[in-house]
């Protein structure tokens, strides 16, 4: 139900555009979020947003670089800017109705998406 896209190798300080489509048009009552897990580390929260309200917050580890936006009724965009060797990892999107940061309160997750940061 959730695909994600857009991941890719890139050199530090570069930019990424990941893309989360979903099948059918995103409800006003979802959280769509992004997490991301690089290798042998849990899953982390990365952004989300409140569909009806368009209301975003961030981990404070990709806040001022980060954004997180609805681009289509049923797509959810993260811009990734001045990126670093540390947001490597598998990008994942996520639906959920709680406004949370944890994994399991979201239900619905996409396959996820492999991003390189080179230094």
């Amino acid at each position: 139900q959730l695909q994600a896209s857009g991941g890719g190798l890139v050199q530090a300080g570069g930019s990424l555009r990941l893309s989360c489509a979903t099948s059918g048009r995103i409800y006003s009552s979802a959280v769509m979020a992004w997490f991301r897990q690089a290798p042998r580390k849990e899953r982390e929260f990365v952004a989300r947003i409140r569909w009806s309200t368009g209301r975003s917050s961030y981990a404070d580890s990709v806040k001022g670089r980060f954004t997180i936006s609805k681009d289509s009724a049923s797509t959810v965009a993260l811009q990734m800017n001045n990126l670093k060797s540390e947001d490597t990892a598998v990008y994942y999107c996520a639906r959920g109705t709680q406004w949370a940061e944890l994994p399991n309160e979201y239900g619905s997750w996409g396959q996820g998406t492999q991003v390189t940061v080179s230094s």
